[in-house]
């Protein structure tokens, strides 16, 4: 049997959220974002790459990548930056304000969601929900490569009153009022609502698209690919995968290449890589039953393959990359300097 490629790579890669703004808009109001990069250190400092979302809660908006066209946001709509592209968030079309990092800052030493008003001084025009998710991307995150700049998701007015509605509304409805263990609610929320967008990103991208996404779309190369992530230690051939694919071994190196990017026996070996990279900066099991765990039969074999791929021997891995708590409760520690303006951009 293979597995759930998607969810395999899910929880080798550490997926991890948080929400941290809860944000009162009046008109006009706008809120820029730098890089993700920039913010990581401020908000999840042992994240290696940080995705931004934002949820428009209540009235309407304009969001998009920066120096791009913004698409229309009404109450319920979620936008995501996987890459951690800069953006704008605004009342309307073309606002720019510049980001303010002490807003970061605060929020990163803070209870959560952090609360901030943004805008006028006038009445309330509505409610965004903003927040982030942390993953591993090295060694190797093939999901990581595969997602767009943005994903962007109307959950009403499209026919569809399925669970994702009732996920954002929850989400929605927690911020504004917390209660006790409502940090661990926003994020594993924050982590359900992300991983339904990437389905239904998946689900109605175009046909001719490529990409790992596109590869577990296919029924050959995501069988392939689902039996390589249910089996990552097994001693796989080219010849075997294509039989228990049912392909032949030179179509579904085609086919399997021209999706997801690389052959298969390639993939094969960085997956092994990214599960190896996880064993060794989680705990302190020699290098040894590491390689045995990934499907080596010799510490030596797997230590030239770990170095080749990735760069560096595993025991520097392990010196660079050893984890301490999880992302998610390891925030840094900055001093809370005093509340800033109501009409700071942060999002």
């Amino acid at each position: 049997m293979g597995a759930d490629a998607l969810s395999e790579v899910l929880r080798a890669v550490r997926l991890s959220g948080a929400v941290f703004f809860r944000v009162e808009l009046r008109a006009p109001w706008v809120a820029e974002t730098p890089p993700a990069a920039i913010c990581a250190p401020f908000v999840m400092p042992r994240a290696q790459h940080l995705m931004e979302f934002h949820i428009l809660g209540s009235g309407t908006g304009f969001g998009g990548l920066t120096n791009a066209e913004p698409v229309a946001l009404e109450a319920g709509d979620v936008l995501a930056f996987p890459q951690g592209d800069p953006h704008v968030l605004s009342s309307a079309p073309g606002l720019r304000q510049s980001p303010n990092m002490d807003l970061y800052r605060v929020a990163g030493s803070a209870r959560l969601p952090f609360s901030v008003t943004l805008g006028e001084t006038g009445p309330p025009v509505g409610a965004l929900v903003c927040g982030f998710l942390g993953c591993d991307a090295r060694p190797f995150n093939p999901l990581l490569d595969a997602l767009p700049r943005m994903l962007h998701l109307r959950s009403r007015g499209t026919g569809d009153d399925g669970w994702f509605r009732h996920l954002v509304d929850a989400v929605v409805a927690e911020s504004a009022q917390p209660h006790i263990g409502g940090e661990c609610i926003l994020a594993r929320l924050s982590e359900l609502m992300f991983i339904e967008l990437v389905r239904r990103h998946l689900w109605t991208a175009p046909a001719e698209e490529t990409g790992w996404l596109a590869g577990l779309r296919d029924p050959h190369v995501g069988r392939a690919l689902n039996l390589l992530h249910g089996q990552a230690t097994a001693p796989w051939t080219l010849e075997r995968l294509a039989r228990e694919a049912g392909l032949s071994r030179s179509s579904l190196a085609e086919r399997f290449t021209r999706l997801v990017g690389q052959p298969p026996m390639q993939y094969l070996a960085q997956w092994r890589m990214q599960l190896a990279a996880g064993l060794l900066a989680d705990g302190d099991r020699p290098v040894g039953q590491v390689a045995l765990a990934v499907g080596y039969d010799s510490e030596a074999a797997f230590s030239r393959a770990f170095h080749k791929l990735v760069g560096v021997p595993p025991a520097a891995w392990r010196r660079a990359h050893a984890r301490g708590p999880a992302a998610t409760a390891g925030r840094a520690s900055f001093p809370t300097p005093p509340a800033p303006a109501g009409d700071a951009a942060f999002a």
